[in-house]
């Protein structure tokens, strides 16, 4: 029994029938294409980040999914290796309260300057 002969879907090439040797793409042509755009281009893209420049950056992150109607969770995660979750209402809450506990006594917050001074 043999299998029917498909169509080719249109704009598909033909299947290549032995082993051939790839062919190099011809260079496309830019229409419109302004010539030294890199140098004329915004310079506020070359410049970095303003946020970062006090040299602060994010520890631990907390993130919590209400959809109006269902369960809310809420994951809790610290670079110290703190990673909590939580479903429910009142579970939520909790987590919320302990990932503000856990801003006091995490080791990447505080210092050796606070330790001797409490």
């Amino acid at each position: 029994m043999t299998t029917p002969h498909r169509p080719h879907l249109e704009g598909q090439p033909q299947p290549a029938t032995g082993p051939h040797a790839a062919q190099p793409a011809a260079p496309e042509t830019a229409v419109g294409e302004l010539k030294d755009a890199a140098r004329k281009g915004v310079l506020s893209a070359l410049r970095s980040d303003p946020q970062q420049a006090d040299g602060r950056y994010p520890v631990a992150w907390l993130h919590i999914t209400a959809p109006r109607g269902a369960t809310p969770t809420a994951t809790s995660k610290c670079l110290c290796g703190w990673d909590r979750s939580a479903i429910g209402h009142r579970r939520v809450r909790a987590l919320v309260a302990a990932h503000t506990a856990h801003r006091d006594t995490c080791p990447l917050r505080t210092t050796q300057e606070g330790k001797a001074a409490a």
